[in-house]
């Protein structure tokens, strides 16, 4: 957990950036990004020295090169633990003129020299150095240099924190789902140490970083294992987008939260053809960006041969089944117009998710949940790919709280302790029924867990439901909650005959007698 005190020095950074004359919130990510991978390859050089001296040997990987760079300024004065040191000019004059050229291309570069050989690495080519003012630099220095970065807890909380303020500040909100809906999704499909994680439109790794903080949590021996530590920090995740600011803020957000060397590239993965990606993953978590339409001509044709439409929210599904291994399972959100649409595109993708793969579950998320950037309707679909059907029956949620109110302030609604997952203990909901009206999340869980067994029973009318597959079909592959659930009628007691027509005799009179007194004052007037 981050301390009030480092909460405060981010966002008296934060207002410098913005008084500095720098308002993209993106931006000022970007050159916070930027130095913290100064100071982590500064630490990487540091333990290769300390390795040296231990072993009595020459430095194995040198970060930073002997020698001067082409300016005439010595490579080590371009470390982290130097220039912090400098007074604020001079500390301005070396990165901006002698680290960033360094980074372009002793780091991220094609010449190799230095660099720690990772994406994060590959990702700083076309860094640029943006900082207005050497004051703001050094601000901006020390308090990162506070920060305790073997701390990986500490560390990635501070990153997703100023992740938080891109989203706070109105710009760029649509790289954000809400942490706990990743976190649900993540529990949902519950990763093994096994898995071969893909998000295909990643931002800011948000899902990624979430899958790799579950399994530290639920499977702390992965990383006890040589073979399975590997294939953690070398094999496991995978993000593409075509953003190259979201992808360094992406792979820092990584790197910050411990996984070494993931797989974040630039790919547009609608496209370009994704013959060589064609059933390599495990598992697919994500909220790809609904853009509306594509040109036919920039369209994947090998997507285009599994539903023919322009619609970007069909084409990521029909990418989805192309990139999963049979036995994969994937949980992504999609606009409300997937569940229910009426083109045959979209009628034939729910056909094939429902007849040739296995859908095992459609929840209906709060119309709110992405406010303020979208007041779209939205559900996550959770599926297994089979290539061969298996869908029984589909198990469908009505989620209205996730929590927090759904207005654009979108301010929590419990304590602290009673927020996203954390009432779900030992496979149970422990909220009461007044706090979960406020926050459907640990009972999502556990109802989860109940699919198979009693939730098979649950009526219509509430909250959670199974519907068999041949109902679906039956209705057009329809897979919107509203089709299949039931309103509960309120009982209206009546009362016996009798009963009714004596109230009936005695409403008559009095209205006789009403008249009688009405005929009586117009007779004096």
């Amino acid at each position: 957990m981050l301390t009030g005190e480092l909460r405060s020095q981010i966002d008296a950074i934060w207002n410098s950036f913005w008084s500095g004359g720098i308002s993209n919130p993106l931006e000022v990510m970007e050159q916070i990004t930027y130095l913290l991978f100064l100071r982590r390859l500064d630490d990487l050089h540091t333990l290769e020295e300390n390795k040296s001296v231990r072993l009595g040997k020459p430095i194995d990987r040198r970060i930073f090169p002997e020698g001067k760079d082409a300016k005439g300024r010595d490579f080590n004065d371009l470390r982290w633990s130097r220039f912090k040191n400098y007074a604020p000019a001079e500390m301005y004059t070396v990165v901006g003129e002698h680290v960033f050229p360094f980074l372009r291309t002793g780091v991220g570069g094609t010449s190799g020299a230095g660099g720690d050989g990772s994406t994060y690495a590959h990702h700083m080519k076309d860094a640029r150095f943006t900082i207005p003012t050497p004051a703001l630099l050094s601000k901006v220095v020390d308090m990162l240099d506070h920060v305790p970065m073997e701390d990986r807890d500490t560390k990635g909380d501070l990153y997703e924190y100023m992740l938080g303020k891109i989203a706070s500040a109105g710009q760029n909100g649509q790289f954000r789902t809400p942490r706990h809906i990743i976190k649900l999704m993540v529990e949902l499909t519950a990763p093994t140490a096994k898995d071969v994680i893909c998000d295909p439109a990643s931002g800011t790794c948000g899902f990624l970083v979430a899958a790799g903080e579950y399994l530290r949590e639920k499977h702390p021996e992965i990383l006890r294992d040589p073979v399975a530590r590997e294939h953690f920090h070398h094999g496991m995740f995978h993000g593409y987008d075509f953003d190259n600011t979201m992808l360094r803020i992406g792979s820092m957000n990584m790197a910050l939260h411990g996984v070494d060397n993931p797989d974040i590239r630039y790919q547009d993965s609608l496209a370009q053809t994704q013959a060589v990606e064609e059933e390599k993953y495990s598992l697919i978590l994500a909220n790809p960006p609904f853009a509306g339409s594509l040109d036919y001509e920039n369209t994947a044709k090998d997507l285009l041969a599994i539903v023919k439409t322009k619609k970007t929210e069909l084409l990521f599904l029909a990418l989805f089944l192309r990139l999963l291994k049979p036995g994969g399972r994937a949980a992504v959100i999609v606009p409300d117009g997937v569940l229910f649409g009426s083109s045959n595109a979209h009628k034939e993708l729910r056909r094939m998710v429902v007849e040739e793969q296995k859908l095992d579950a459609v929840i209906s998320l709060p119309s709110g949940a992405f406010k303020p950037y979208a007041g779209v309707s939205t559900a996550i679909v959770l599926f297994t790919k089979t290539n061969s059907g298996g869908t029984d029956h589909v198990w469908f949620y009505d989620m209205k709280a996730d929590g927090w109110s759904l207005d654009d302030k979108r301010q929590p609604l419990l304590s602290e302790d009673k927020l996203g997952l954390q009432p779900f203990k030992d496979g149970r909901n422990q909220l009461s029924v007044a706090e979960h009206e406020k926050n459907n999340l640990p009972d999502v869980l556990e109802r989860w867990g109940q699919r198979d067994a009693s939730e098979r029973q649950r009526g219509r009318t509430k909250q959670s439901f199974c519907v068999p597959k041949m109902e679906i079909a039956g209705n057009g592959y329809d897979l919107s909650i509203n089709r299949y659930k039931e309103v509960v009628h309120e009982a209206t007691e009546h009362l016996p005959p009798k009963e009714i027509l004596k109230k009936l005799a005695v409403l008559e009179a009095e209205i006789q007698a009403g008249m009688k007194t009405l005929e009586e004052l117009l007779a004096t007037h």
